[in-house]
């Protein structure tokens, strides 16, 4: 793969944001760099704040001043599209919306070179019916940065229905030359990130709609349990709930209302309110400096037990086993059968499958965690005929082992393992349809939108089945569709240890850090 040269330039059409951010990163990389806007003094301006930008780099020593120099002098603004006739590569940050792009783009083709490459930092829009209208489309693809570009080192480099291989392979390399990391995948609603990421909202806000939990326990369970940086709720809040919902609706809507990507409810009422999160000073929970900050539901002390019988393989919790008995709680194993954890009450503690506790005469469920020694909190959940000294015993047993305990409702699958289950079993659908591979959307997770685990690391950590198995259970309580494991899913949780997916991923349960 060849990169463009960096005596080439480089052009930015729309000065905003995401404009100047692109324009600074391929700026810094060495290019030259033309900033266009419809709104010659907004280009202006975006000239001016890059060039602010590299003026405090080098204040704060992070450049040279040599380099700044050399880079202020390489930036400039472009008062007409005809000024963009050398450019290499033009990268188009306007407004969502497909006319005034297509336009744009039908504009460049009779100003740019052969050569150089067309590209749009879309997020939501095809980049297939972007090109419909160029008389080149195999130029055309789309290079998705994330917001502060300068900052975040994902972009998804996407290929639509008629872009030809060799220009993705030198858009991939060009912003693998500019320091970046970037993912491949082709043209399909939400891409990588918008695609995989939505169950990480959509579960949250089915677990509140099913009154499991307010927000923001949820919230603190993802995090503290799950391992996520920001809990839904909060990051909603600071992306914007218009901006949120409008993505899902935008999925949604572009996978033919699959119940896959359902939105909710209980978010576009929040919308109709006007209550769009941080900017609005209101969204799922309250801002300002006097507004009270939600707490999480914790549970009040109880007693731990001073033994528990491990039933059989606690599968993704096995863990628990020692870190029970490092606790001074004696620990008794048995073999065959569960598996649960039996307390003395004679009540088991099991690992949230998918199913209910009502439907056990004495069962508590415990959520899945990223890691059970470093855990902060644990969720359980207790139906109606859980006794009252089953559930304190659980309580007392997490507590023992230095957990924050939040007790939530009696929802299948609570509120981590759902969650992780949907992200597998949307990873293992777009890999098996060719959209990116496994790797790509495992870099794509953890760098977009900063996952603690790709969902194929989560796969191999939890075994092959395990995410079938739940979803099988959710959906049988759930009917509708939206749980129904994808056939991809099914596959990889009949596939024998050695049968791999298609590029070499989701390889038989194997863990693979």
């Amino acid at each position: 793969m060849t990169a463009i040269e960096r005596s080439r330039t480089v052009a930015v059409v729309g000065a905003g944001t995401m404009g100047q951010g692109i324009a600074q990163v391929a700026l810094l990389a060495g290019h030259r760099v033309l900033i266009h806007d419809v709104d010659a003094a907004a280009a202006g301006a975006g000239v001016a704040a890059v060039r602010d930008r590299v003026e405090r780099m080098a204040a704060k020593g992070r450049l040279g001043r040599a380099e700044a120099d050399e880079a202020i002098g390489r930036i400039d603004a472009a008062g007409a599209l005809t000024e963009l006739a050398d450019a290499a590569l033009v990268v188009e940050a306007v407004v969502e919306d497909t006319g005034v792009k297509r336009r744009l783009f039908e504009s460049l083709e009779g100003v740019v070179p052969a050569d150089c490459l067309l590209a749009t930092n879309t997020s939501s829009l095809s980049v297939t019916e972007l090109a419909a209208g160029l008389r080149h489309p195999g130029r055309f693809l789309g290079l998705h940065f994330f917001n502060p570009a300068p900052l975040l080192p994902l972009v998804e480099v996407v290929s639509g229905f008629a872009t030809d291989p060799a220009a993705a392979d030198r858009a991939y390399a060009t912003v693998l030359g500019w320091g970046k990391s970037p993912v491949r995948c082709v043209d399909s609603p939400g891409f990588i990130v918008n695609r995989i990421a939505r169950p990480f909202y959509a579960e949250a806000f089915a677990v509140y709609e099913e009154r499991g939990a307010d927000p923001a326990t949820i919230d603190a369970v993802l995090r503290e349990s799950g391992g996520f940086r920001m809990g839904p709720f909060e990051l909603t809040d600071l992306i914007g709930q218009d901006v949120n919902e409008a993505v899902t609706r935008s999925v949604w809507d572009s996978f033919f209302r699959s119940p896959k990507f359902t939105p909710s409810l209980a978010q576009r009422r929040l919308v109709q309110s006007g209550r769009l999160g941080r900017k609005t000073g209101h969204g799922w929970f309250p801002y300002g400096d006097d507004a009270p900050r939600p707490e999480p539901h914790t549970a009040a002390p109880e007693e731990a037990p001073g033994k528990v019988t491990v039933v059989g393989d606690l599968g993704p919790a096995a863990a628990l086993a020692d870190l029970i008995e490092d606790a001074g709680i004696a620990v008794t194993a048995v073999e065959h059968g569960g598996p649960y954890i039996q307390l003395p009450g004679e009540g088991q503690l099991v690992l949230a499958d998918g199913k209910t506790s009502v439907e056990f005469t004495d069962v508590v469920y415990f959520d899945l965690a990223l890691d059970y020694r470093e855990a902060g909190r644990i969720a359980l959940s207790a139906g109606e005929d859980t006794s009252e000294r089953t559930l304190a015993e659980a309580i007392g047993l997490f507590q023992r082992l230095g957990k924050k305990v939040s007790v939530i409702g009696d929802v299948p699958g609570m509120i981590v393992a759902r969650t992780v289950a949907m992200l597998i079993d949307l990873t293992a659908d777009a890999v098996a349809r060719g959209v990116a591979s496994a790797e790509d959307i495992d870099t794509a997770m953890r760098l977009g939108v900063n996952y603690p685990l790709g969902p194929t690391e989560w796969h191999g950590r939890l075994g092959r089945d395990w995410a079938y198995d739940l979803l099988h259970h959710l959906d049988e309580r759930c009917p509708g569709g939206r749980y129904a494991p994808s056939l991809a899913l099914f596959k990889l949780g009949y596939a024998g240890d050695d049968v791999d997916d298609a590029d070499g991923a989701f390889e038989g349960g194997e863990d693979t850090e």
